[in-house]
């Protein structure tokens, strides 16, 4: 009876743990869930009742295409959909109007198309959606008799794709802030897990366990691309939407930190390779090494959450100058090359935290400890 009744309680508690995941998720779509709900509807109502065009079906379909890719994933990537979904519409009209409905029409329609698309310059998306764009026309809604050459649909493609940018831009535009959040916070927090691993395998000569989190490293580089593709677009938000420029001082923050933690990124790959060295050649591991790596992953978790509660990094940099001063006594004790670039790479990600922090290269070199005389500095 208690095992039965143990069972229902476990059930209920993932049944409410499943509902609160999805309730999260919907809070965070329902911007997009506006946007599109606006957009389609404005679209249709400035193609359909301001200009008169009977059934605009391209106006909210190129509205909806704008609108998913976002102003958050870049502005020229959205005006190259909305040209594809116009480009395409148009030539689909008038060579459906020419030559007709069929298998080899299509195919030829599509290839016109593409062929047109290429030869304005497109990318891979405006190409795809002129080809697309295309189909639509030749199948779903083919022109009739009294549409021949008409220009209706090219037009309400634009107004779609138009209205579409506007209401990101300006009606609902995302939180850039927010945008960078997400873009940089997975990376933060699985450097700090990987170095934190990275420095209970040194201290335990534990080989093994540093290759496990060498493999894990490099599953990093879409973290990175995506923080990249997030920064770009919560800066063009910034920049083009009124309602959003008051966040360009708070957003300020995570573009310093962008670019130093992805080269921290490669740094902290390079650490973990020359770690796994340093065990393979029994190389001597000083007693404070293991604790200035571990103050590297305290910086980086120190600075994430800096950014989020938008104060000063005071402890990541705090943090990382003593990773750099433990690493720094530590390299007198370090038997062989592959523990002197273990250092360097703690003297280097130094350098990464305290520029994410905000401070400039030569406010860096100031605070920065001194390596004992006659060796040369590695950061």
């Amino acid at each position: 009876m208690r095992r039965s009744e143990a069972m229902l309680d476990a059930m209920a508690q993932r049944g409410k743990a499943d509902l609160s995941a999805r309730l999260r998720r919907l809070r965070l779509t329902a911007l997009p869930v506006l946007q599109n709900a606006i957009g389609a509807g404005l679209a249709w109502w400035i193609a359909n009742d301001l200009i008169g065009h009977e059934r605009p079906f391209f106006a909210p379909i190129a509205a909806l295409i704008s609108l998913g890719v976002g102003l958050g994933q870049r502005l020229p990537r959205v005006v190259e959909l909305v040209i594809g979904v116009a480009l395409g519409v148009l030539i689909g009209d008038l060579l459906i109007a020419v030559i007709g409905t069929g298998t080899l029409q299509i195919a030829l329609v599509v290839a016109l198309a593409v062929v047109a698309a290429v030869l304005a310059g497109g990318g891979a998306l405006l190409v795809g959606q002129a080809g697309s764009s295309a189909v639509l026309v030749a199948t779903l809604i083919p022109p009739t008799e009294d549409q021949l050459l008409n220009f209706d649909r090219f037009i309400d493609a634009s107004i779609g794709g138009v209205v579409g940018i506007v209401v990101s831009a300006v009606l609902l535009p995302i939180n850039p802030v927010r945008t960078a959040r997400d873009g940089i916070d997975p990376l933060l927090r699985t450097l700090a897990d990987m170095v934190s691993d990275t420095a209970d395998a040194l201290e335990n000569r534990d080989r093994s366990a540093c290759v496990a989190v060498l493999e894990r490293s490099r599953e990093t580089q879409g973290t990175i691309d995506e923080l990249n593709d997030n920064i770009e677009g919560a800066q063009e938000v910034s920049r083009i939407a009124p309602l959003r420029w008051h966040n360009r001082g708070e957003l300020e923050s995570y573009l310093d930190a962008a670019v130093p933690m992805d080269h921290a990124a490669r740094n902290v790959r390079v650490l973990i390779r020359h770690a796994i060295t340093v065990m393979q050649r029994g190389e001597p591991v000083p007693r404070g090494l293991p604790d200035a790596v571990r103050h590297i992953a305290a910086a980086v978790r120190s600075l994430q959450e800096s950014l989020r509660l938008g104060k000063d990094p005071v402890g990541a940099r705090r943090e990382a100058l003593e990773a750099a001063r433990l690493a720094t006594e530590a390299l007198e004790q370090t038997g062989g090359f592959a523990g002197q670039v273990v250092v360097a790479q703690v003297r280097s990600l130094t350098i990464d935290v305290l520029r994410a922090s905000g401070l400039s290269s030569d406010e860096v070199a100031e605070i920065m400890p001194d390596l004992p005389q006659g060796r040369v500095s590695y950061g």
